[in-house]
């Protein structure tokens, strides 16, 4: 029997995951099935129970699950207990085990770009589960200065409460209070695929400025066409990011990372 693997999610009919596994997989002939699960919104536990009695060997977690997944494991990597939230979920030897890839798949991107954050200037836009899930590698690259913005200030503040005393200088700053150029800027404002960016001030974006929206689509965000517009050096989305933690997840779960480049490029290149 092919081994299971699967993402759980509500919604999660549109995720790409089950692409990027069974492409992994082919990369040295392994068998196995990846599989998309939506669980109501009120029944995660019930279903990742279900899932791991029935023989499933690893799954990851999507919106809205991940705090949820968090609290259902008896034993967490230092990055998901860091996060406060899990992505990554395998079984041994009777226990319920969390990891969370997504910061070290987001720093994989941005190396991969080509973008160091040691000494730079970095801004985070947002302060929600998304960013927790990624400060801890980000703090991790020795950035000179990392600024959480966040249109609720005190939600900004909490999180550096909270990812404080790694060495860096971490501020906390409304959208509106931001000041100066930053080397780099990452976009986890809800805003997403679609609507409008919250208006920024004027000066953030240099011309050696690289920008980075962490959701990714057939078309360039509100972030992305702001920065564009701002005259950013360089603009991404998060499609690599998604390649890279989902990488990291099947390295814990198999022994073994994937080659991402060819992965990467079909995805974006159909």
């Amino acid at each position: 029997m092919s081994d299971r693997y699967a993402v759980f999610g509500n919604p999660v009919s549109h995720s790409r995951s089950p692409d990027i596994h069974h492409a992994f997989a082919a990369q040295r002939g392994e068998d196995l099935v990846y599989e998309r699960i939506e669980a109501p919104v009120d029944g995660f536990p019930a279903a990742v129970t279900a899932f791991f009695d029935g023989g499933g060997r690893g799954a990851n977690v999507t919106v809205p699950f991940k705090e949820e997944a968090h609290g259902l494991c008896g034993a967490l990597t230092e990055r998901a207990r860091q996060a406060g939230a899990v992505n990554t979920l395998w079984h041994r030897d009777g226990v319920l085990h969390g990891d969370n890839t997504d910061g070290a798949g987001l720093v994989a991107d941005l190396r991969g770009q080509g973008w160091a954050l040691a000494g730079k200037r970095l801004l985070v836009l947002g302060a929600g589960g998304a960013v927790r899930g990624v400060l801890g590698p980000l703090l991790a690259q020795a950035p000179a200065e990392l600024v959480i913005a966040n249109r609720t200030l005190a939600r900004a503040e909490t999180l550096v409460e909270r990812f404080s005393g790694q060495g860096v200088a971490l501020h906390a700053s409304a959208l509106e209070a931001l000041n100066g150029r930053f080397d780099v800027i990452i976009n986890a404002i809800s805003a997403g695929l679609h609507g409008d960016m919250p208006a920024l001030p004027e000066g953030l974006v240099g011309d050696a400025t690289v920008a980075y929206d962490m959701v990714y689509g057939a078309r360039p965000t509100p972030f992305m066409e702001w920065a564009d517009a701002a005259g950013a050096a360089a603009v991404r989305d998060g499609l690599g990011m998604l390649v890279e933690q989902a990488a990291e997840a099947y390295q814990v779960w198999r022994g073994w990372r994937p080659d991402t480049a060819p992965v990467l490029a079909r995805l974006r290149h159909g």
